[in-house]
């Protein structure tokens, strides 16, 4: 029996009921709701005796099987859709590639070997590096009987003696034209292996080191070649720049301008 606070009967359990298509299991509930609702059985009957009078009146059309043009224009139908949809995936697939190889093209000079934490460690490294720089700087040119290990009237063995023990070859400037000349130079520690320090002076008595030595980690270092990055530590200043993970850093007590002269004329004669 109905409950009083059962909901009316939904319109699809109704046309499913008059077409006889009512799973079995609903029927029943389906009736009694329909008790309750006179005006709403008496049209569902009604529509149930039309359907059995369009039968009985059809019952020999609804037994010849389909014509061939019928069926023929539904198998057509059916591969148009089928093709429709296989274009539609490749469609989707196609754009997919496209827009992931035009992604990885715009975005290579960029992400190549780049990632969030190398990148970090790169600037850390850079930073350390420019920082004993200019420790170095404050600690040696002061000196007034040994400001350097190895004097520039030995210059040859200087050169090979710091190539050896940096493992790459090192050039020493010539910034005669900037008015300074080489004292010499010493070996020095740094966090990642030996790096060396040479010494340049002017006719006024003005010192500027020049330190290099290889980072601990940079990106792409094969290739990898930053632009000038400045640092300032008290009176000192430095201009510093990685090479091919070799880093450079020219420290002295200048103005900025001119400590950037002398930066570019290093970096010019820089072996490639």
């Amino acid at each position: 029996m109905n409950h009083p606070s059962s909901p009316p009967p939904r319109p699809d359990d109704v046309h499913a009921w008059v077409d006889g298509r009512l799973p079995e299991d609903q029927r029943a509930t389906l009736e009694d709701q329909l008790r309750d609702q006179p005006a709403l059985l008496a049209d569902a009957q009604e529509w149930k005796r039309l359907n059995q009078r369009i039968s009985e009146l059809h019952a020999e059309v609804l037994d010849e099987p389909l014509p061939t043009h019928l069926l023929q224009a539904a198998s057509q139908l059916g591969q148009r859709q089928q093709q429709k949809n296989q274009w539609t995936r490749w469609g989707g697939m196609a754009a997919s590639v496209l827009f992931a190889f035009g992604m990885g093209w715009f975005l290579q000079p960029v992400l190549s070997g780049f990632s969030p934490g190398t990148y970090a460690s790169q600037q850390r490294s850079e930073k350390a590096f420019v920082m004993q720089a200019s420790v170095a700087h404050a600690v040696f040119s002061p000196e007034v009987k040994h400001p350097v290990e190895v004097s520039a009237a030995e210059q040859q063995h200087l050169v090979q003696w710091l190539s050896k023990r940096l493992g790459r070859e090192l050039k020493v400037p010539d910034l005669s034209a900037q008015g300074f000349q080489l004292m010499g130079g010493r070996l020095l520690s740094g966090d990642s292996g030996a790096r060396a320090q040479f010494m340049f002076d002017n006719a006024t008595g003005k010192r500027v080191t020049l330190y290099v030595g290889g980072l601990s980690s940079t990106t792409n270092a094969s290739s990898t070649v930053t632009s000038f990055q400045f640092s300032q530590q008290g009176k000192n200043l430095s201009f510093y720049w990685v090479d091919r993970n070799f880093g450079y850093a020219l420290t002295g007590d200048l103005d900025r301008p001119a400590l950037m002269t002398l930066s570019e004329a290093v970096y010019a004669q820089l072996p490639r």
